[in-house]
């Protein structure tokens, strides 16, 4: 009989394989069903690996050899599947709103929201009348409260309130809109394809760096519906470049009786310019300069989850609530109970002390340096290099890209461990620690790790791991 032939005799079967000590440790965690079929993709690669002479069995035993490799690749199978799905992560980016990472992370007030809301709640039910109520109805009182527009609504994030105004406004005409404002965001969001899926009829006016009132005032016809005016978002044109003031696309909007839009895009409810972000517009100045109906996001830097916050007119926000589509983008229990219990510290101007995302934001880089030297003090005696080096953290999500935020950073090296061996590690932790890798050392940008997440980064880096001689 050739080695081929009898190595392929010696592959473990699948009723063979489930019955090992680490097939029964898996059932507890994965269930039969799905470490059956793990078991059956393993014995079939392996048998696919012999014929292919990946896999070679040197000694004498090959029914044991084979056996370990099976198990070996069954239980590595079964960690990759247990790195899937959400997970909390240790953010040690810096980057505030990091889309990857979830964006913003939520209050204690809001967990506890969703906690509350995730079985029976009040969504659409008046417990005082006994009768049927409105769904988001606090959410909605508590926008026009912060930002003095007369109506309010929230679908499901900032693209789908975009679809949903351009379709019930302008669907049957024109909207018109600067080419500086044309704009991409992460995830192939782009303003035009959702213009596109709207129906409306994109025209578009000045040039990329300048645009002039009269560029909107020459486009208008008797198709216009809408005039919408784009926040740019992750990216500004700096040097030889202009604009129309909003007020002033509000003024010629309503002298041709039309309508005018403003994606605003980041959610900014109060002037964040004293901790470094500015060119971020704040949604009650919106309203004030005459936009009929702005949308923003609820996960950026209003810091809740995500969500497409609609404030303006009474008439406009009644028209979209109407419309069919409004219906398919509508929110859910849970989203909305976190918004009701951000916007609610907003409301109270406790966001600086409750609301994660301003809180990192409010931080100095010499408080985060003095946190940095405590976190190196605890883990001194490993075999990691940690120092102290300036640099800046990020806003991210698509709001403040020119924001400065002065900030401390640890960096992270290794006498035997390369900077990606050292980011391999810590990114395979549990939970997973997020850095970032410049100049051959790992980067810890503690700005947007949580004080209680000091101790397991902490444990991490004097981990066994690092303990490399």
């Amino acid at each position: 009989m050739s080695n081929l032939t009898s190595n392929l005799r010696h592959v473990p079967s699948v009723d063979q394989l489930l019955r090992t000590d680490e097939a029964r440790e898996l059932r507890e965690t994965i269930g039969i069903k799905r470490l059956t079929a793990i078991a059956r993709s393993v014995t079939s690669e392996l048998r696919s690996s012999i014929r292919n002479g990946r896999t070679v069995v040197t000694n004498g035993n090959a029914a044991e050899s084979l056996l370990a490799e099976a198990v070996i690749r069954m239980r590595a199978t079964a960690e990759v599947e247990s790195q899937t799905g959400i997970k909390r992560v240790i953010n040690a980016t810096g980057v505030l709103l990091h889309t990857n990472l979830g964006r913003a992370a939520l209050s204690a007030a809001a967990r506890d929201a969703i906690v509350e809301a995730s079985r029976f709640c009040t969504l659409e039910y008046d417990v005082a009348t006994g009768s049927r109520g409105k769904r988001g109805a606090r959410v909605e009182s508590l926008l026009k409260d912060l930002t003095g527009a007369e109506e309010a609504l929230v679908v499901n994030n900032c693209a789908a309130a975009a679809l949903l105004i351009l379709t019930v406004l302008a669907s049957d005409g024109d909207t018109i809109v600067s080419r500086g404002e044309l704009v991409e965001i992460g995830g192939d969001f782009r303003v035009p394809d959702v213009m596109a899926s709207s129906g409306t009829r994109m025209v578009e006016v000045g040039t990329t760096n300048r645009t002039h009132l009269d560029d909107y005032r020459r486009a208008i016809n008797a198709n216009t519906r809408l005039i919408m005016h784009v926040h740019p978002s992750n990216y500004r044109i700096v040097g030889f470049a202009s604009s129309p003031e909003l007020a002033e696309l509000a003024t010629l909007a309503h002298e041709r009786r039309l309508l005018l839009y403003e994606d605003a895009g980041s959610g900014q409810l109060n002037d964040l310019s004293a901790y470094g972000l500015v060119g971020e517009p704040i949604v009650s100045s919106i309203v004030a300069e005459g936009a009929d109906v702005i949308s923003f996001s609820g996960d950026k830097l209003l810091g809740s989850a995500q969500a497409g916050l609609i404030v303006g007119k009474h008439a406009i926000v009644d028209r979209l609530r109407e419309h069919p589509l409004y219906r398919a983008l509508r929110s859910d229990k849970l989203r909305l109970a976190a918004l009701e219990a951000t916007l609610a510290a907003h409301r109270r101007d406790a966001a600086t002390t409750e609301v994660p995302v301003v809180q990192m934001l409010a931080l100095s880089s010499e408080e985060i340096g003095s946190r940095a030297r405590r976190l190196i003090e605890g883990v001194a005696g490993t075999n990691l290099d940690l120092t102290l080096l300036p640099g800046e953290s990020a806003i991210g999500g698509g709001a403040g890209p020119t924001a400065n935020l002065p900030t401390t950073l640890i960096a992270v090296s290794h006498p035997h461990m390369s900077a990606q061996e050292i980011e391999r590690t810590l990114r395979n932790h549990s939970p997973a620690i997020i850095g970032r890798i410049s100049e051959g050392k790992v980067l810890l940008d503690l700005r947007t790790v949580f004080p209680d997440e000091l101790p397991e980064l902490a444990a991490a880096l004097k981990g066994p791991d690092f303990q490399v001689a």
